[in-house]
């Protein structure tokens, strides 16, 4: 493993890997199939990324997070590593220029979304690829009985066909037994190695509040805890409210959701990591690829529909391994409306036609065609167009996902790419020849290099602007005139979300919806919300402990620190066993007497406190006295 923890510095920096990180790694150079199950900040990305700069090919990372592909591709590049992607929403042109880099260039990882994986162009090219690792990130997405099943996940297995000599890496961060087992059979690993980190996080402190007043609960919490804080909530409203009834209270709170520009999610991001914000309210749209080690508290305002969504936001607490808090604050109405969610997200078969009719309308799209096809899509535009509340319509699109029809990438941010479209010869020709575009193509050349005449690169218009002394909107017309005119290939950024039709375009009357796997979704998130309403009204278990066995860990071990365990220890006194403590109390001083920090050291499986309170009660009762030296012994003109 030396070759290994060679690179990790050369690369990262850093002289050791994180606990089962060198197992893993390890597992996937001798050629296994590997199924790793790290929680969230356990530092997936190198168990993957230190051998797929160690074998001599191309490492394939599969995964439906674009905003996660494109953040690793970054941090690559800066490292001098070379790595693309292919996503919804990219032009024929780029992917065919990425895939042609990984065959004939120097690629070392192609991020793809799996979608992509059943696509001509990605079949045709795929056998002339020197392919020495697959990667399936997010793995759990594979698994009907997952929390987030995506059925483009199940093509993964028609790439194992066509690689079948190449071992896969399956990663996820929550999967419970029966997930775990259905990874294996639908990814078909063989002879796998797993390798689990404890589901335990031992500076973890979990609580739920039940309270009819949240806000003022939530206030309690952040005046009593210090430091950075995540609140999550449903809807993009509540983020609003929520960050409004902060910040009239004087804490520095920020709001956070899909729905936001891109810029502004980036400042607000920004603003948060610096602790600028100490609060960031957010729907789940925000944590992804985040690494922030000092989180204190995450607050759950509203309840998530599972536990395995539950522990994942959660995990964003506590990173740097010291103590922190992670709290559901929640009333009866709460788990109505968790419940009445169901019937919203699981509608009938017919509604489903009909949303589906309904965008094919929107988009013009002609039974047959729109096969991958991407379209910028804004859900309350669509919502008026359709007159379909927005809430009932999310659910809709969340079925025909599952179905495999559609695909809706939501916080979508593409920035903008070019590349050349002639030779550096050619290039010089056309700057004699057209000097008005001369200024512009050096500054391109000045700002980013020779890589634009084999790849898209990804450019800044605001920088061109003032690297030129112009007006963003004379460089924006320039890109366009030079793309007009076949010089370079541009492709402006694209913010908005995008609805991918993973098909061609269907008839809606014929839609391929089956009925026996929508009621077994439906039955699936039926039993995700029951067991997460059971997490919320426990009254019998060490919170730590219910998360553990619901993902198949067994301990008997409680954290000692959850609301549960801290009630039990305060009304500790009137649960243990009295008679058996004075009866171990007293076989420790038959033989010698001893002070009452001797008794309690002895005794460390029993607390210091109910000890504490029976020596004074036997000290009271005439049970016991003190010697001269000030120890214990027992007294013998009691009974005992």
């Amino acid at each position: 493993m030396q070759q290994s923890i060679d690179v990790l510095k050369k690369v990262w920096g850093f002289t050791k890997f994180r606990p089962l990180q060198s197992e893993i790694i390890e597992s996937v150079l001798r050629g296994h199939d590997t199924l790793a199950l790290l929680p969230t900040g356990g530092g997936k990305s190198i168990c993957f990324q230190v051998p797929g700069l160690m074998l001599e090919g191309l490492t394939i990372v599969i995964s439906p997070l674009i905003a996660l592909m494109q953040d690793q591709i970054l941090h690559l590049k800066k490292k001098k590593v070379s790595a693309t992607a292919i996503y919804s929403g990219m032009s024929r042109q780029a992917i065919d220029i990425a895939l042609d880099n990984c065959i004939y260039g120097k690629i070392k990882f192609l991020y793809l979304s799996p979608e992509r994986l059943k696509t001509e162009i990605f079949q045709q090219r795929i056998t002339k690829m020197n392919i020495s690792l697959v990667v399936v990130d997010e793995a759990h997405c594979i698994s009907l009985w997952g929390y987030d099943f995506r059925p483009s996940y199940l093509e993964i297995t028609d790439l194992r066909k066509l690689l079948p000599s190449t071992n896969v890496l399956a990663l996820t961060a929550t999967a419970t037994p029966e997930v775990a087992q259905d990874i294996q059979d639908k990814l078909d690993l063989k002879k796998t190695e797993i390798f689990q980190k404890s589901f335990h996080r031992p500076n973890l402190s979990y609580s739920v509040f039940k309270e009819e007043d949240k806000e003022k609960k939530i206030l309690q919490i952040l005046t009593n805890v210090n430091g950075s804080a995540i609140i999550y909530v449903s809807t993009r409203r509540n983020t609003k409210l929520v960050c409004g009834y902060l910040r009239k209270q004087g804490i520095k709170a920020d709001y956070y959701h899909g729905g936001l520009s891109n810029q502004e999610r980036t400042q607000k991001q920004l603003k948060w990591l610096d602790n600028e914000s100490r609060v960031i309210v957010a729907t789940n749209a925000f944590g992804m690829g985040i690494d922030k080690p000092n989180v204190r508290v995450v607050i759950h305002f509203d309840i998530p529909e599972s536990l395995e969504a539950y522990y994942q936001e959660a995990g964003r607490a506590g990173r740097d391994e010291k103590k922190s808090y992670t709290v559901v604050v929640y009333n009866e109405r709460d788990i109505e409306i968790l419940k009445s969610n169901l019937l919203r997200n699981h509608p009938q078969p017919d509604f489903l036609k009909k949303v589906y009719q309904s965008l094919a309308n929107y988009y013009k799209l002609a039974i047959g065609s729109g096969l991958m096809a991407s379209y910028d899509f804004e859900l309350d535009t669509f919502s008026g167009f359709i007159q379909i509340k927005r809430n009932l319509l999310y659910g809709a699109i969340k079925r025909l996902e599952e179905a495999g029809l559609i695909q809706l990438n939501e916080a979508y941010f593409n920035p903008s790419a070019l590349k050349y479209n002639l030779t550096q010869k050619e290039l010089v020709e056309f700057q004699v020849s057209n000097p008005r575009y001369g200024n512009i193509s050096k500054a391109l050349l000045r700002l980013y290099g020779g890589e634009l005449f084999t790849d898209f690169v990804q450019v800044s218009e605001k920088r061109l602007a003032l690297f030129l002394e112009l007006q963003l909107t004379e460089v924006e017309a320039d890109l366009n005139a030079l793309n007009q005119k076949r010089i370079i290939l541009y492709h402006p950024q694209k913010t908005k979300s995008q609805l991918t039709f993973l098909t061609t375009r269907l008839d809606a009357s014929k839609l391929p919806l089956n009925q026996k796997s929508l009621k077994q979704r439906k039955k699936i998130d039926q039993r995700k919300i029951k067991e997460m309403v059971n997490y919320l009204t426990n009254t019998r278990l060490c919170r730590s402990l219910i998360i553990q066995e619901y993902f198949g860990e067994n301990s008997i071990k409680n954290c000692g620190k959850c609301d549960w365990c801290l009630s039990e220890k305060k009304n500790h006194r009137f649960l243990l066993d009295w008679d058996q403590i004075r009866s171990n109390i007293m076989d420790k001083l038959q033989d010698k007497n001893l002070t009452p920090e001797e008794i309690v050291n002895s005794l460390t499986p029993i607390e210091k406190e109910p000890l504490l309170e029976m020596l004074r009660i036997m000290l009271d009762h005439k049970e016991l006295k003190y010697d001269q030296s000030g120890r214990l012994k027992l007294n013998p003109n009691t009974d005992g």
